[in-house]
């Protein structure tokens, strides 16, 4: 293994790590490389074999945990954990099944986690790369004797990586949670993503990045989910103590049947590392500047900048809503203020600051924004707008309430996306929720027993093979019907051809009388004319890029989406 190249990418990583997180950890306070070929470095790691419950461990498992050899081992600079079937006697109860846990001898607050494995996928296993706090009082745990005062989940869980407990999520999809007095269990606290190859053949870095305001968790630099609740309590935050790491594949349960033809499965670890801020930071950030970018109907995007010599950049905006977002030092930071009403001025406020609370000297910066004249519905319609991401085409929305329920639909046009899969997110509480895949891309979802005049607020995330795009937030009122711009997402009357266009675009109404409007994609209005039946536009002198052509006739007003070349 060289462990050069391994620098190498996670140098690479490190620009997308800034990107995503709220605070940068750069120093390396703890590791494993696993260098030694042998047993398992004891200085660094504990074996807890010690049965918690009379006869096994938690959720149905099926293994011994064991200090052997054979379950745990380094080789070639590789920690190898391998469940096997076997059968063995340990404590006076005989298991057929045999594996390995391994709890770090180092705990700690706040910082980057990174694990660079690869994971078994075998039916029946489960295995997990996740932290427990340092105070739990569970039996046979390295730190129980000294510091367990603490039930679960009151001592806090952080699981970086599980597998095989999702029988619903696709192949190679992996899911992280998080577990406290709030929410335990089947906790509602948890976000999943697609890795871009197989992640049994090939490695991939889980990482968690944890600070005093958030939990971001990322796979292979891309983050995917993070936990931040409004309220920070016993309750929904015990992260305000030290945790520990630990490695295991457990067997059965809640990970399914064993089939009989198993003999074994390794999870193959490459190194683990832990990043902390040891040097205090007293340098505020420089070159701060913020201006307006792309407007539409009911959102700004606000473009910021600025440079820290700790990396992350916090910026703190009001004017429309009150928010904090993070950014990269010295790279451009695109936030989409969203949920804006049309034809509004709007003032922001931004201030910039780094994560110690150094503050830049010509804070804050305020602007100024005009939205334009709506041309998509509160009920559905089209965008590119994202809250995390980017989408290359865009994507379709829709809400439809059906008595006290609503059916949300989102349909992804982007053509470059392989593997997808889509999850339903609330605004306030944040949820995570599974989408119904209809066909192609399209997904929705019905959350039921909504009061009618409410106000509603969701997402979607797209997960994909090697990232994920999620929307901004759609607020929806319950009952709305928007009478005046419906769209339906079956094939409309209209044809609107050819897509893309480069000379003429062909319109196929069934109405004589039309109203066409013309809007480029940052919902300028380009065009608008009254037309026949059949009718062609000529395209030739208007620049590439996206459009929308609403159509307003009779039978009510749709909207469709075409590419110009």
């Amino acid at each position: 293994m060289i462990k050069k190249l391994h620098h190498i990418v996670l140098f690479l990583f490190s620009t997308f790590y800034l990107a995503q997180v709220d605070v940068v950890y750069n120093d390396l306070v703890w590791s494993d490389e696993f260098s030694t070929n042998g047993a398992v470095d004891n200085v660094k790691w504990f074996h807890q074999t010690q049965l918690p419950v009379a006869g096994g461990w938690y959720n149905n498992e099926q293994q011994h945990y064991t200090n052997l050899i054979t379950n745990s081992f380094a080789n070639n600079g590789e920690l190898n954990i391998v469940a096997k079937k076997e059968v063995f006697t340990d404590q006076g109860f005989t298991k057929n099944y045999t594996s390995a846990r391994l709890n770090s001898k180092f705990a700690f607050k706040y910082g980057r986690v990174d694990v660079r494995a690869k994971v078994p996928k075998n039916q029946g296993t489960w295995p997990a790369i996740w932290l427990l706090g340092r105070n739990v009082n569970e039996p046979g745990g390295y730190f129980a004797s000294t510091y367990g005062n603490t039930n679960w989940p009151a001592c806090g869980e952080i699981d970086m990586m599980e597998y095989g407990i999702f029988p619903s999520a696709p192949e190679n999809f992996i899911q992280s949670t998080l577990h406290t007095p709030s929410s335990s269990g089947n906790s509602v606290n948890h976000g999943g993503m697609l890795a871009s190859s197989d992640i049994t053949d090939n490695y991939h870095i889980y990482s968690m990045n944890w600070s005093p305001n958030q939990i971001t968790f990322l796979l292979d630099g891309v983050a995917y989910y993070t936990y931040n609740p409004s309220v920070k309590n016993e309750s929904t935050w015990p992260f305000d103590k030290e945790q520990y790491l630990l490695l295991n594949i457990a067997m059965g349960g809640v990970a399914g049947n064993i089939p009989s033809t198993f003999t074994n499965a390794s999870m193959i670890i490459d190194y683990v590392r832990v990043y902390q801020n040891t040097t205090p930071d007293t340098v505020a950030p420089t070159n701060f500047t913020a201006t307006v970018g792309a407007v539409t109907s009911d959102s700004v995007e606000l473009l910021l900048n600025a440079t820290d010599n700790f990396g992350a950049i916090t910026y703190q905006i009001s004017g429309g809503a009150t928010q904090t977002v993070y950014g990269t030092s010295g790279v451009q930071k695109s936030e989409i203020i969203s949920g804006l009403s049309p034809s509004t001025n709007y003032t922001f406020t931004i201030s910039a600051s780094d994560a110690a609370g150094n503050t830049a000297v010509n804070n804050p910066i305020t602007l100024n924004a005009t939205t334009l004249s709506n041309i998509n519905t509160a009920c559905n319609g089209t965008s590119t707008l994202a809250s995390q991401g980017a989408f290359s085409t865009g994507y379709k929305y829709g809400f439809q309430t059906i008595g006290t329920d609503v059916k949300i639909t989102f349909e992804l046009l982007d053509t470059d996306k392989t593997g997808v899969v889509a999850y339903l997110w609330k605004q306030t509480p944040f949820t995570e929720t599974p989408m119904t895949n209809v066909s192609g891309k399209k997904f929705t979802h019905t959350i039921t027993g909504q009061t009618i005049g409410s106000t509603i607020n969701y997402a979607v995330k797209f997960a994909y093979a090697g990232g994920l795009s999620v929307t901004k937030y759609y607020s929806y009122v319950v009952g709305d019907a928007c009478t005046l711009g419906v769209e339906n997402f079956s094939t409309s009357q209209e044809t609107v051809y050819p897509n893309p266009v480069e000379t003429v675009l062909n319109l196929k109404l069934f109405e004589k009388k039309n109203t066409i409007t013309l809007y480029d994609f940052s919902g300028k209005k380009v065009l608008q004319k009254d037309m026949k039946a059949n009718s062609q536009i000529d395209m030739t002198s208007y620049p590439s890029g996206n459009y929308l052509i609403k159509i307003e006739n009779s039978k009510g007003t749709s909207t469709h989406k075409f590419i110009k070349k």
